[in-house]
């Protein structure tokens, strides 16, 4: 028998950890080699982690919504495969352990109800719980400790240490003065929280799946930093649409794909974006960085209905048969919920298509840290002017607005319109005899 360590593979550029949300497997299951164990998420994309062995699962070391580094170890696994990794214990300093057992210790003794951490929106690890849980210490009050770690997270040193001063605090105190800590509490500042919603007994109460919230804060980061700022086009589309609706079914015929709208559009911005180098940049600090590849991100809809930007990495090389493959093959496996992490990394521009909606057009907000975001509109048949050798006359034709919003810290009215200008200048100037 051997004990095989399941780590958190890596998933990606860029992404260094992942948020548990699902044991697949329990203590005591048998797990088949590539079958999944647990369900993970990082920032963006929800994936499953795989066994790379057959054998029994022995022990969880992480819970659900736990985060969890790649590489650290998430579960054991015993195999009779001789060959399988040996686990190995981890080096445990003698003051941690001294610390745990005195939690465990005062946990058992306690009689307390444990805290719901679940109400916080801040990260606690399993052992920052176990030791705030068997100490007593509420959710506000373990929220007001000064975090050391990695994103001032709470740190087992941090909770040993606020539980000695506040041991001394007490005992400094006489025993009178046994609202003290309501006081406390009642002097965290309160000012970035929202202001509250009266609730009557009809309404119902939903809390935001964990999407949802990260779409939350992305959106409010992004109108805080960046200083938003639109320009809007009307364009023609007549020709593209004639094109296409000769040329859809042979497109799906010899190539196995549907021809939408949207790759002749992305093809259009990728052209735009070599025009005009200026939009294909993005902000850090008092820096400006020019990005040498053009990976354009497209907003594609998730099964639970919230949305995510996969990217088409060098848009710009791709001809309008590729853009299409690329197009298909991102949007489908996000309705299915196939993405990969790498999958919605390293976008420098990105387009959402708000007319499949039906919306007319829209202002669409930045995808951080990019500069610039364009918000396709829906294509109507609308009365319009046309100029011809023999005079003006009025016919129908296929028209859609493009709606461009950009950073106005370093992309200014001449470089936003003039970038807009030029995509639909592109479109209107599709040969509508053009080969497939």
């Amino acid at each position: 028998m051997a004990r095989f360590e399941l780590k958190l593979p890596k998933m990606g550029e860029s992404v260094a950890e992942a948020t548990i949300t699902n044991w697949l497997k329990v203590v005591g299951d048998k797990i088949e080699a590539d079958e999944a164990v647990l369900e993970i998420a990082t920032d963006k994309v929800d994936s499953e982690v795989p066994s790379e062995v057959s054998g029994v699962l022995v022990e969880q070391l992480f819970g659900k919504d736990d985060l969890v580094q790649v590489g650290q170890t998430i579960a054991i696994i015993e195999t009779e495969d001789g060959d399988a990794v040996p686990f190995v214990e981890e080096a445990v300093a003698p003051e941690v352990v001294a610390a745990v057992t005195k939690t465990v210790d005062a946990a058992k003794e306690s009689v307390a109800t444990p805290a719901d951490f679940s109400d916080s929106d801040k990260f606690f690890s399993p052992l920052v719980k176990n030791i705030a849980t068997a100490e007593g210490i509420s959710i506000s009050e373990l929220e007001m400790i000064n975090g050391t770690g990695k994103d001032a997270r709470v740190t087992k040193n941090d909770i040993l240490e606020y539980i000695k001063n506040r041991g001394d605090q007490t005992a400094e105190v006489p025993a009178k003065s046994v609202e003290a800590p309501k006081v406390v509490e009642a002097q965290v500042p309160v000012a970035q929280k929202a202001a509250p919603v009266s609730v009557s007994g009809g309404d119902e109460i939903i809390e935001m799946d964990r999407m949802r919230k990260l779409i939350a804060g992305y959106m409010v980061a992004s109108v805080q930093t960046s200083a938003h700022v639109q320009s809007f086009i009307e364009v023609d589309v007549t020709n593209i649409v004639k094109w296409r609706e000769k040329n859809k079914l042979i497109f799906e015929k010899r190539e196995g794909e549907k021809l939408t709208y949207t790759p002749i559009f992305m093809e259009a911005v990728a052209k735009s974006l070599k025009d005009f180098p200026g939009l294909n940049i993005s902000v850090d600090g008092d820096f400006i960085i020019k990005k040498k590849n053009i990976n354009l991100g497209m907003a594609a809809s998730l099964p639970n209905g919230n949305l995510i930007v996969p990217v088409i990495k060098n848009a710009d090389q791709l001809n309008l048969v590729g853009m299409a493959k690329a197009v298909n093959d991102l949007g489908g496996r996000a309705k299915a919920g196939k993405l990969r992490p790498d999958d919605t990394q390293g976008g420098t521009y990105t387009v959402t298509n708000v007319g499949t909606f039906g919306s007319v057009f829209g202002t669409p907000i930045l995808n951080q840290p990019q500069v610039g975001i364009l918000a396709l509109g829906a294509i109507r048949k609308v009365p319009a002017v046309i100029e011809t050798p023999e005079g003006d006359f009025i016919g129908i034709r296929q028209k859609m607005f493009l709606s461009h919003s950009y950073d106005h810290r370093v992309v200014d009215g001449a470089l936003g319109g003039g970038f807009v200008k030029r995509v639909a200048e592109y479109l209107e100037a599709f040969d509508v005899n053009r080969d497939i």
